[in-house]
């Protein structure tokens, strides 16, 4: 490749930019150069990509597929500085070793394959996102991070240039590397699990673990790993008997993360919980978490009110935080004076006042519950009611005048009457507080780009709507169902992203049978009588949507039906 260039850009681009751009791209990390030589371009990565083809004579691989034969031979370290990775090419000239990059190779880059591989290189051009998923599915998440062996890459290709090349620098950024990716994929929990000489990896993606593909020699860095998660979250390392809890803050580009940590002895090793918190601060709005126009009505009715609870209810992980930071974005304004008591606090509301309780030091809800009625509040969030004591106080204050919305773990709507009253609140006061009750769970939304209209399989479907309480009636309403593919940019899951369902259910007509203490089977049978429309019945009309998946529903519903 013989090309006039400048920064080991060809000239073409580099003319278009000054030198203090070209100043910065220049001393930006390879793996980073694509993005920020996009930025200053002000172009899209797509476009930019086919400008250097065009510039270059390089061929863009849409679909690369990788060479394992010239991932033995170019070490990990190598391929993560320089975002290079051996390709297969039908028909390729023997003798080569095929590579792809995002940007065409520089000198520097060129000297090192090298150094590695005695075949001339075939140069091809890739999106930087693909390159860095293929280093990261065959050479492991932040496996450039603990190849430690052989001489260091040049200065000026590294993370940064004052690290040194010995094994606790190289656990530092194996860290930083894999927290780095658990952001992009979305992860909200990683999970380093140490098991008979190894150590598994996995993110919580959309609800589902996923295992992180790591390098082979990970099992001796295990225990400086885990000292190091332990040391990031200011936790006891010399500590490995009892369970320990921490926070990190953690910086990602821009994006400064709270993450929690929760360590516990297994009988390996210590295994580390972490739970990110706060990624991008996203605010979430009805609309957003998957309520249909006729839920939304409904909620803003009594979103109006001035007074009485509103609850969400169901297990951990369905979003029930979520859904009570749109509710408060929803009626957020200077006319309102908002106090939320959370732990933790996920999400900030622009004018509330949140507090994050510390049981520790006696800072708990029902303790900051009780404080913040004396701070003229007209609306109080308390992130769970898990005791008596705090159910109490939240009924007392909806009845004297403010809106209080809060959590409870129950499986359907009308359980959080019965688990109120279980709790030894007096069933006159449940029927006359609580105002509305919302439960709700998160199913696996269908991936856009690949999902696809299939004819409906009665054989199959027909059991899994027994399953969620449905059965003929709704068959015979749909011909044809949207299915998951799977494609590269839902990571071949056919799933991309989550979106709620919900039971509404307003408990003031049935206040006559809340005072008798009925069971919640018989509430929910007249509530549905009333016209409360069940979990599965909702989450049918989302697949017949083509949201989400008949599969999904039964995945997370069929259980508590």
């Amino acid at each position: 490749m013989s090309l006039a260039t400048r920064h080991g850009l060809p000239l073409s681009l580099t003319g278009q930019l000054s030198d203090a751009a070209l100043s910065l791209i220049n001393e930006t990390p390879r793996e980073n150069r694509f993005k920020v030589l996009a930025q200053q371009l002000n172009i899209t990565e797509a476009a930019l990509l086919t400008q250097l083809a065009q510039a270059t004579g390089l061929t863009v691989l849409e679909e690369p597929a990788i060479d394992l034969q010239g991932v033995k031979i170019l070490p990990a370290r190598l391929a993560s500085d320089t975002q290079v990775v051996p390709v297969l090419i039908t028909g390729a000239e023997e003798g080569r070793i095929n590579l792809i990059s995002p940007l065409p190779p520089d000198s520097d880059t060129l000297d090192w394959i090298s150094t590695f591989s005695a075949r001339r290189p075939k140069w091809f051009l890739a999106l930087p996102e693909r390159v860095a998923q293929l280093i990261n599915e065959n050479y492991g998440v932040g496996g450039g991070s603990l190849d430690d062996e052989g001489e260091d890459l040049p200065a000026q290709e590294s993370l940064s240039a004052d690290v040194e090349a010995d094994a606790d620098a190289a656990v530092v950024r194996f860290v930083t590397d894999v927290l780095s990716q658990a952001v992009a994929e979305g992860a909200t929990d990683v999970h380093f699990e140490p098991q008979e000489g190894n150590l598994r990896i996995r993110y919580r993606v959309d609800g589902i673990l996923i295992p992180v593909p790591l390098p082979d020699n990970l099992a001796r860095f295990q225990d400086a790993i885990i000292s190091r998660l332990k040391i990031m979250a200011r936790l006891n390392i010399s500590e490995r008997r009892l369970p320990q809890d921490g926070r990190i803050n953690f910086r990602d580009g821009k994006n400064v993360l709270d993450i929690r940590v929760s360590t516990i002895p297994t009988i390996y090793a210590e295994s580390v919980s972490l739970r990110l918190l706060n990624q991008r601060k996203e605010a979430y709005d009805m609309n957003r978490i998957g309520m249909s126009p006729d839920e939304q009505a409904i909620i803003r009715k009594v979103l109006d009110y001035p007074h009485g609870i509103i609850l969400v209810t169901g297990p951990t992980g369905s979003g029930k935080s979520t859904t009570l930071n749109a509710f408060l974005r929803e009626i957020n304004s200077p006319d309102l004076r908002i106090v939320t008591i959370e732990d933790p606090i996920e999400y900030e509301v622009p004018g509330a006042n949140q507090v994050q309780t510390k049981a520790e030091i006696g800072l708990t809800f029902a303790n900051a519950l009780r404080s913040t009625l004396r701070q003229d509040p007209d609306v109080i969030m308390v992130g769970e009611i898990r005791d008596l004591e705090t159910a109490e106080i939240s009924i007392r204050a909806s009845l004297t005048g403010h809106l209080v919305f809060s959590t409870l773990h129950t499986n359907d709507a009308p359980g959080a009457i019965t688990r109120l009253i279980d709790m030894g609140v007096e069933p006159f006061l449940v029927g006359s507080a609580v105002e509305l009750v919302i439960a709700q769970r998160l199913v696996r939304r269908l991936c856009s780009d690949c999902a696809k209209d299939v004819p409906v399989n009665r054989a199959r479907l027909l059991p899994a709507l027994e399953s969620l309480g449905m059965g003929e009636p709704e068959l015979n309403q749909v011909t044809s169902l949207r299915e998951p593919v799977g494609c590269r940019r839902c990571r071949n899951t056919g799933y991309r992203g989550r979106v709620g369902v919900f039971e509404i259910f307003h408990p003031k007509p049935l206040h006559d049978l809340i005072i008798t203490r009925v069971s919640n089977r018989e509430l929910t049978e007249r509530a549905i009588a009333n016209g409360m429309r069940p979990l599965a019945r909702a989450g049918w009309e989302k697949v017949v949507a083509g949201l989400t998946t008949i599969d999904e529903l039964v995945r997370n519903l069929s259980s508590n039906e």
